[in-house]
């Protein structure tokens, strides 16, 4: 055995364990709490697997597709991504003086909460190809890996990747026992979660899908090729580009997928348009107490027409203040 594949078997095992203390007591979610949605989760699973049963589906076709920010961890006061592309702005203004009096460079330098909590999809844009380019994809992996390292989340002065949710750890656990390929389809950048999903959610690199920038092949020296980043977006994975991104890098339609947001709707409808059993669900962030409350005028995680969808369609909801008995794995500690 290759001793990556020796590793990564290592990694995903050590996630499956911490994520499902329970399985023996035949428990598969124990952070959630027992109800309808919890009952649907279990019901979905067992009827896709079982043998013989009508809505049985083949291991090839057990396809899961989950959103990454507000899905498998928070993503307020801001989106995590934004927060170290705003970091890095700050690094590098000394190289950059025009940023001083372009937006939206000003309003990072001038750290204006409500004028960033109000930045429009393009601004983030242009602020995380500035903020990217000019690295090689080594180089950035070196450099979101040292950033989450040292960056602490300002309301639970934690490491962002301790703030992913144990009751999603356990659902992707779950589904991975019972022969589902689990990936993440999020608008955040594709090379800023390779680098940490499979360590933290036991989700390779390549089981990854989300949006790109241009990269080019360059021959730094002689028998050194290297990727680098330029200031190009190639493909924004939100909205309707997951479904794009799906068939474009998945190539199956997925049979469970779950989000959070507006961004999320057009990813549930494409799920729920295919043949046989499906299950689309959306995360409702309701706890101000253990996360935050938010959905309808959020700019961050803006949840409005994708729950009236859901309401109609009778997608599974999940309350987090009340279907989630922990929200973050260091509550269990």
């Amino acid at each position: 055995m290759q001793r990556r594949s020796f590793i990564g078997g290592v990694v995903a095992s050590a996630v499956l364990l911490r994520a499902v203390p329970s399985c023996a007591q035949g428990d598969p979610l124990p952070s959630w709490n027992d109800g309808p949605n919890k009952q649907s989760i279990v019901d979905f699973v067992t009827r896709t697997t079982t043998m013989g049963s009508r809505d049985w589906i083949p291991v090839p076709e057990r396809i899961a597709t989950f959103d990454n920010d507000g899905t498998l961890w928070t993503e307020q006061p801001m989106y995590f991504q934004v927060v170290f592309a705003m970091d890095r702005i700050k690094a590098m203004a000394s190289r950059h003086p025009e940023w001083r009096t372009t937006e939206p460079f000003r309003t990072v330098l001038a750290d204006d909460r409500a004028q960033l909590a109000a930045l429009s999809e393009r601004a983030v844009v242009d602020i995380i190809a500035a903020t990217h380019a000019g690295l090689t994809s080594e180089q950035f992996r070196q450099t979101v890996l040292d950033w989450l390292a040292s960056a602490r989340h300002p309301r639970f002065n934690r490491p962002y990747t301790d703030l992913v949710y144990q009751p999603m750890l356990e659902l992707l656990a779950f589904l991975r026992a019972n022969g589902f390929k689990t990936f993440i389809v999020s608008g955040g950048g594709i090379e800023f979660m390779r680098p940490w999903t499979e360590r933290v959610y036991g989700i390779p690199p390549e089981q990854v899908v989300g949006s790109s920038s241009v990269t080019k092949y360059v021959m730094q020296a002689p028998d050194r090729p290297v990727l680098m980043k330029e200031p190009k977006v190639e493909f924004l994975d939100d909205g309707p580009g997951k479904p794009v991104g799906i068939n474009r890098f998945i190539g199956r339609r997925p049979v469970l997928a779950f989000g959070n947001s507006d961004g999320d709707q057009q990813m549930l409808e494409w799920t729920a348009a295919g043949e046989g059993a499906r299950f689309m669900g959306l995360i409702h962030h309701t706890d101000a107490v253990r996360e935050y409350a938010y959905d309808r005028n959020s700019p961050v995680g803006h949840l409005d027409k994708a729950w009236d969808e859901a309401v109609r369609r009778k997608w599974t909801v999940v309350d987090m203040k009340n279907d989630w008995k922990v929200i973050y794995p260091f509550e269990l500690r």
